[in-house]
């Protein structure tokens, strides 16, 4: 039996360009996995195999390997760093047990990291820091720490000082041991030595060593009596400390280095080993039953007790479908039939693999604490439970955020349209925040998305993986539509056909709900004008009309309706007419309950060196943005503003042309809120020539 405490689990994440796949690939060369390490600037990177990903020079998918350091074996998962891929970090951080957020030097805590170390601190994913590429041009190490504080709200618990900045950085040192990493040259990381540190910061060493000691004492009241005693503690006794609150999410132990140039990977790696929690120390997964109640239940990481996983990410390559799973207790393998609670079928695991990105190693058997893929499972999708079919339970599900943008994609020709379904199909499985709909009057498909870049790479992916020829309509928004006004109102549904008819009466109110609340129904109806078996049928009425408006066709939202009274024949009464009657009263009241459209609004967050700052504002302003605040940092100014997604098509062009190609920015969905009447006005004319044109 493999000993748990030697497992870490552990993801890479940061913002897109922080250096997350270079520090991957370092960790890859020291530990032996591979010989030679590639670049990400030269699509050589191990972990960013796709086609899309070596061009762009972007991490897409996740990538998971494994490696051995210090006698522990290491699961890696190397994360994207760009917004409209976080649901890869997503569900990543949801099976890890710990993670090192990377850290740019001198872009220091980025609008990305922002969100990703929001999904740790959700996901309550034990972490170290890394500040990587102190090599750059306006490193500063310590501003960083400073901004994980402000910014993040985090205590960053300094680890090491760095030896220079910028050019002149050579190493590190070790605050607990008090010896300096020095590295003799760039590019070889085995080429260190461990020295006395430069005499010159022998006050900064004392200085943060001693706010390091009383950080972690704070662990253990006997050491702290010790230490408040005048006695030294031993290093072991220190890295307890520093192991209990890093676990406890007090703290979160903080290095520096420089990945491109081979330095200070080494110590990181000994920081996962020391300081990050092996499965067992995690708190365990709540198990729910079949209708999502929580059962009381945890899967605890347990070899002995029965098998529990987690199926977080479906990947299609040459050899047909992986499935990755984390096993959360039990033992799984090859020829055992296990049952996905979500389907309520059992499969068979045919073949067990271990993967170092997209090259395989073949496994028997897998247990509790590890993370390996499945090749050829049916019916599994990301979020769905594995468990033992003879005591089934099912692990807290994953939620996933509705895509905001989408485009309407047809075939060029008949064999094009037939690969298209196929190529959709494992495209969905890959991916839960890309959704697929066929137009019913159209017959077009609509690709929907969580942004511009996202959708842009899955129809690369169409094109060449797949090789299918498609034509792509413009993006469109995805408007919603609600209502403003209270009304009350009736309807009667009454149909005479020889034989028993259709009667429906009901009385009801429509009214405006809070923001997010979607569709609420209540009956008020005492006696038995409306008898009670009919409410269901009149709310599914209501509800399925809900998919189309009455202004453009958007789905509608937050409105609230209320059965206040009603009729019904003994009789012609039926579920089918009250259900009728529903539907005629969305159509005859929605109009009359002051319909008003909503629009998407992003949280945008724009980089811009100094001199180009008006220009952005400015450009940002005639975008119908509002500005909500202003960062200035040693390298440029951070903006954050919240824009109508309708505005920010092609913004990346207009940055780049606006900042001579120095800018950055990422956005993501922030809420819906009413459209101006001039916008509205033109949306809905172009909905109904839309319409128009179906028709012909």
């Amino acid at each position: 039996m493999a000993d748990l405490s030697k497992y870490r689990n552990i993801g890479i994440f940061a913002h897109v360009d922080a250096g997350k796949t270079t520090v991957t690939e370092r960790i890859l060369k020291l530990t032996g996995k591979i010989h030679k390490t590639g670049e990400v600037h030269d699509g050589e990177a191990t972990t960013d195999f796709m086609e899309q990903e070596q061009e762009r020079g972007i991490t897409i998918q996740s990538a998971a390997t494994s490696c051995e350091w210090d006698g522990h074996r290491l699961n890696i998962i190397d994360t994207p760093g760009h917004v409209d891929f976080t649901i890869e970090v997503y569900r990543s951080l949801k099976v890890l047990d710990g993670g090192i957020g990377v850290f740019c030097g001198s872009g220091g805590v980025e609008p990305q990291s922002e969100t990703n170390w929001r999904y740790a601190n959700e996901s309550e994913v034990a972490r170290v820091i890394f500040v990587n590429k102190l090599d750059r041009i306006g490193a500063d190490f310590y501003r960083v720490v400073k901004q994980v504080e402000d910014v993040l709200a985090a205590n960053p618990l300094v680890m090491v000082l760095p030896i220079g900045i910028e050019d002149g950085f050579t190493g590190v040192v070790d605050l607990l041991t008090r010896k300096a990493w020095v590295w003799a040259g760039d590019n070889d990381a085995e080429d260190y030595k461990i020295e006395e540190p430069p005499a010159d910061m022998a006050d900064a060493i004392e200085e943060w060593r001693e706010k390091l000691i009383e950080t972690a004492v704070e662990q253990d009241d006997a050491l702290m009596e010790k230490y408040l005693d005048g006695e030294e503690l031993s290093i072991d006794e220190l890295k307890s400390c520093i192991r209990k609150g890093t676990i406890a999410l007090d703290f979160f132990p903080t290095y520096c280095g420089s990945a491109f140039k081979d330095k200070g990977i080494q110590i990181v790696l000994n920081a996962a080993v020391d300081y990050l929690p092996d499965p067992t120390e995690v708190t365990p997964q709540p198990e729910v039953d079949l209708e999502g109640n929580e059962t009381g239940e945890f899967a605890t990481v347990d070899v002995d007790k029965p098998l529990r996983a987690l199926a977080f990410k479906i990947m299609d390559d040459r050899f047909g479908a992986l499935t990755f799973i984390r096993i959360y207790s039990g033992k799984l393998g090859k020829g055992t039939n296990v049952l996905n609670t979500f389907t309520g079928k059992t499969e068979r695991i045919g073949r067990l693999v271990e993967m170092h990105a997209d090259e395989r190693i073949e496994l028997d058997s897998a247990q509790a604490g590890d993370i390996v893929a499945v090749v050829g499972m049916k019916n599994v999708q990301t979020g769905h439970t594995l468990c033992d079919p003879d005591k089934p339970a099912t692990l807290e599900p994953m939620v996933f955020p509705d895509p905001v943008i989408s485009i309407a994609a047809s075939p060029d020709d008949k064999a094009a349209s037939e690969k298209l379904g196929i190529a959709l199909g494992k495209m969905i499985k890959e991916d839960p925040s890309f959704r697929v709909e066929t137009d019913e009057d159209s017959g077009e498909t609509i690709l929907k998305g969580m942004g511009e870049l996202h959708l842009d790479i899955k129809v690369d992916i169409l094109k060449r993986t797949h090789g299918i020829s498609i034509t792509i309509g413009k993006p469109q928004v995805a408007y919603r539509e609600t209502v403003t006004k209270r009304l009350e109102d009736s309807y009667t549904h009454k149909k005479q056909s020889g034989g028993s008819g259709q009667y429906g009466k009901i009385e009801y109110i429509i009214e405006p709900g809070e923001p997010g609340s979607g569709f609420e129904f209540e009956s008020k109806v005492t006696g038995g004008n409306v008898p009670r078996e009919f409410f269901p049928a009149i709310e599914n009425g209501f509800k399925k009309n809900m998919q189309k408006g009455v202004l453009a066709g958007y789905p509608c939202l937050d409105f609230k309706v209320t059965l206040t009274d009603g009729a019904s024949h003994a009789v012609d009464s039926s579920a089918v007419a009250f259900e009728l009657a529903a539907n005629g009263a969305y159509r005859q009241s929605m109009p009359k309950a002051g319909p008003q459209l909503m629009e998407p609004i992003m949280k945008v967050d724009v980089f811009t060196p100094d001199d180009h700052v008006g220009d952005v504002i400015g450009d940002l302003n005639r975008r119908r943005g509002m500005i909500k605040s202003q960062d200035a940092g040693p390298t440029g100014v951070r903006i954050k503003a919240e824009c109508p997604l309708s505005e920010m098509f092609g913004y990346i062009g207009t940055l780049r042309t606006l900042t001579s190609g120095r800018g950055q920015f990422s956005m993501e969905f922030l809420h819906y809120m009413p459209c101006p009447k001039n916008i509205a006005e033109e949306v809905i004319i172009e909905a109904k020539e839309r319409e128009e044109a179906k028709k012909k």
